[in-house]
């Protein structure tokens, strides 16, 4: 039970403190208070919104806070920090005062409170709530709630984010109890997850060799391997020159004897077709001698043939055709005279001309 005494004690102290340096400390926006016990003595952290009117001139007023704390509330070696408030409208106390002087200089609460809360937000906080209770209209208690934003109101989350001021305002019905709430814009709530995108593969960079004796045996053995095989396809490709040069005439002398066989087929059929028309009768000398000049030509041998692959084509035969023989009148002939070329023949009367022989014209008739 003592230990448990003793922190009580400890506690109401502390509370005490509290009040007392609220009063003394009004003027200048009083924002919270910070108590350390240390082995050098006790550290007092002040937060105000004004810290020069704590201070005051020449330090005097700091000099008396100091003293009345340690004579009155027997906190050994008080060291008083006064430190500035960053932002006034998030800092739940400061608000809340000035919320009570509004309402004691005659303002409605209505409009006290939502301006006070419009602040609030405004500022960045992510939510707050102010309350309002005592005589505000007529003669019994009632309590009004002004909130905006998100605000929590049990557990662990409203224990770590939300801040709590407390100020009175003292009215001729009665006192008016004030409480601000605001949860700051850097609270993380337990529910709000980041989900983080997963990496991209990185692509294992390979590590580098080391080079070692029996790597580097390996490597020369395979170097030594390859220039063997280099000169084995060298001295092979020296050996085949010779088969290849002696191969090619062999090949040059029998492409003319594939080229010489479609030419004696040729020549073959010329010959028969030859030996068909001997066969034949004729009755033209200019048709057999043109018969025997074709036979002459198929009689020659195929190495006079012309070693071109193209077909020779066969002479087409002229068309016979008969001629009636005519009587020759040599009396006729004889007696014409001989006309130079290039003149035209003379035409002699036709008293002169003499008749015709019918013995002489029969003569040559019998000896033909």
């Amino acid at each position: 039970m003592a230990s448990e005494r003793k922190f009580v004690t400890e506690k109401i102290r502390r509370v005490l403190l509290k009040e007392y340096i609220m009063s003394k400390v009004s003027r200048a926006g009083f924002g919270g208070l910070d108590v350390q016990r240390t082995p050098m003595g006790t550290r007092v952290t002040l937060i105000t919104e004004r810290p020069g009117l704590v201070i005051g001139r020449r330090g005097e007023a700091i000099k008396s806070l100091t003293r009345a704390i340690e004579t009155d509330f027997n906190f050994s070696n008080p060291q008083i920090e006064v430190q500035e408030v960053e932002s006034p409208n998030l800092n739940a106390q400061i608000m809340a005062e000035k919320l009570a002087s509004a309402l004691e200089r005659g303002w409605h609460f209505r409009r006290a409170g939502h301006s006070t809360v419009r602040r609030i937000m405004e500022s960045g906080a992510r939510g707050c709530q102010v309350t309002v209770a005592g005589k505000l209209t007529g003669r019994r208690h009632r309590r009004e709630k002004f909130k905006k934003g998100h605000i929590k109101f049990c557990g662990q989350a409203k224990l770590d984010f939300m801040e709590r001021g407390f100020a009175s305002a003292r009215m001729k019905p009665g006192a008016i109890g004030i409480t601000v709430q605001i949860m700051h814009p850097d609270a993380r709530l337990p529910d709000e997850i980041d989900i983080i995108p997963p990496p991209e593969p990185v692509a294992a960079t390979p590590e580098p060799a080391v080079d070692t004796g029996k790597e580097r045996e390996a490597k020369e053995e395979e170097r030594a391997a390859e220039a063997v095989e280099e000169l084995k396809k060298a001295v092979d490709g020296e050996k085949d020159k010779p088969k290849k040069a002696a191969s090619k005439p062999k090949k040059a002398a029998s492409k003319p004897k594939k080229k010489k066989e479609p030419a004696a087929e040729d020549s073959e059929e010329k010959r028969k077709k030859d030996d068909k028309k001997e066969k034949a009768p004729s009755k033209q000398p200019e048709v057999e001698e043109g018969k025997k000049s074709d036979k002459a030509i198929s009689d020659k041998p195929a190495a006079d043939v012309p070693t071109k692959t193209e077909a020779i084509e066969p002479t087409k035969p002229k068309a016979i055709v008969q001629v009636k023989e005519k009587p020759v009148e040599p009396a006729a002939a004889e007696s014409e005279p001989k006309v130079e070329p290039g003149t035209a023949p003379k035409a002699e009367p036709a008293e002169k001309r003499p008749e015709p022989d019918k013995k002489k014209d029969e003569k040559p008739s019998e000896e033909k």
